[in-house]
């Protein structure tokens, strides 16, 4: 009897911090038009969105939406980023934190005004883009993001995986 190895596919892991969610709403776009070209290709692993059993151990691929407001929230990215390979900012917010991080930027007396809530909810006083807590491999732009430029980045993988 032989045993032919399965083909190796890519371990993607999908992670939204705090935003709108509006980069895993266009991921799922593309995918309506990439599944059956990606699904021999691409293990999606990791996406609160798509399974309700997760993985977050060695991933080739870590997709990060979304800025960081708490403590729990940057140990997370920081066990992203050590458990994975590759780490991409999607969207605006992982780029740059704006618009979630837009609070940043407001007036001191409303800042006073929205402190009690923020201690509350224990976030940080200043909220942080994924890209200044760890580093990242890719950034695809927009808000959302730009649907090619993900697929670009998923298919660039793919590429690298075939060849290597």
């Amino acid at each position: 009897m032989v045993f032919v190895a399965a083909p190796k596919k890519l371990r993607v892991g999908i992670f939204s911090f705090t935003g709108d969610e509006g980069c895993v709403i266009t991921l799922l776009e593309a995918l309506n038009y990439k599944f059956f070209e990606w699904k021999d290709k691409i293990d999606i692993v990791y996406a609160r969105t798509l399974r309700s059993k997760n993985d977050a151990s060695n991933l080739d691929l870590a997709f990060v939406e979304g800025a960081i407001s708490a403590p729990a929230e940057e140990a997370k990215l920081r066990e992203i980023r050590a458990n994975s390979k590759v780490v991409v900012a999607i969207g605006t917010c992982a780029i740059n934190g704006l618009p979630s991080a837009q609070r940043n930027n407001f007036p001191d007396g409303l800042k006073k005004e929205i402190q009690p809530l923020v201690q509350k909810l224990g976030q940080f006083e200043r909220m942080k883009a994924p890209t200044e807590v760890v580093k990242v491999d890719e950034q695809v732009p927009g808000c959302p993001m730009l649907e090619t430029g993900f697929v670009q980045v998923v298919e660039k993988y793919i590429a690298q995986m075939e060849v290597g």
